[in-house]
């Protein structure tokens, strides 16, 4: 079969325009496999952007699971200035990810029962990412392990998780390191468990914001710390809100409470003494 010949440059703008023999835009992307991967179970018109919705959250939570990683690695070896630059990315892809529910709440309950059926016992509640995104970030319940008992892939790299110190655990660490004293309760706490307000890590962080021109990096990281979990309350309240205004106080398809459930959720503090020290200044 006779190759082509080369078609012409455009002359007007510069741009090149025969990929025949170079990866293009969409090679680089892999679109094919990316616009491909949308496949609706009924023929209900809102079905495409409930997959839209849920695949592209998944494709922001595997960027943020890509920054926090950086960041607990960067602090566990004093490198604060680069995680704060990370920390700060993490907290504007928790807001996409809350921009994203006003796409999601143009839904109406009407049309959500056109497809739920198809579902199945499929649910959110069964990310691993978002599971290894609170896990990372300190909050931590090996019971959890349970939804994913099928996937022993998924199942190992969450195992392997709770075997390592959190992003905050790290936090607390370089503190004490940097001379603020930390009780031995958090720093040598059990890994697996999720971390639980102490009073001694409030007073450490006390001292940092008594005086934050001496600990000046400490002080910003830990800004950042209250940010980033700022914008992941804010994603959790407007899941709730969402997932109330489109099916009320049913049960999910995966078994929780639904609404119940993630009120529960609300009630989560990620790093509690950085928000309760406010109150002790």
């Amino acid at each position: 079969m006779a190759e082509l010949a080369p078609g012409p440059d455009d002359p007007a703008s510069g741009a090149h325009t025969d990929f025949r023999r170079e990866m293009s835009y969409g090679d680089y992307l892999r679109l094919d496999l990316i616009l491909g991967a949308q496949a609706p179970l009924s023929d209900a018109h809102d079905e495409m952007l409930f997959v839209i919705q849920h695949q592209t959250s998944e494709l922001w939570m595997r960027l943020a699971l890509h920054e926090i990683d950086a960041a607990r690695t960067r602090i566990a070896a004093g490198q604060v200035a680069p995680a704060l630059k990370m920390l700060a990315r993490v907290s504007r892809i928790l807001e996409q990810l809350n921009n994203a529910w006003d796409v999601l709440r143009t839904m109406t309950p009407s049309d959500y029962t056109r497809f739920r059926e198809a579902l199945g016992r499929s649910s959110g509640f069964q990310s691993w990412q978002y599971r290894l995104i609170e896990w990372r970030l300190g909050n931590r319940d090996e019971g959890m392990l349970a939804p994913h008992a099928h996937d022993a892939g998924v199942t190992a790299l969450l195992r392997a998780e709770l075997g390592r110190p959190s992003l905050y655990d790290e936090a607390i660490r370089l503190a004490h390191r940097e001379g603020i004293a930390m009780p031995e309760s958090a720093l040598g706490r059990d890994l697996g468990l999720a971390h639980r307000f102490d009073e001694g890590v409030m007073e450490g962080w006390r001292q940092v914001y008594l005086d934050p021109e001496a600990h000046w990096p400490l002080y910003e990281m830990a800004e950042k710390l209250v940010d980033l979990e700022d914008y992941f309350r804010r994603w959790r309240f407007n899941h709730v809100t969402t997932v109330e205004r489109v099916i009320g106080f049913k049960r999910g398809t995966g078994g929780t409470g639904g609404v119940s459930y993630l009120k529960r959720m609300l009630e989560v503090e990620l790093f509690p003494e950085l928000w309760r020290v406010r109150t002790a200044l």
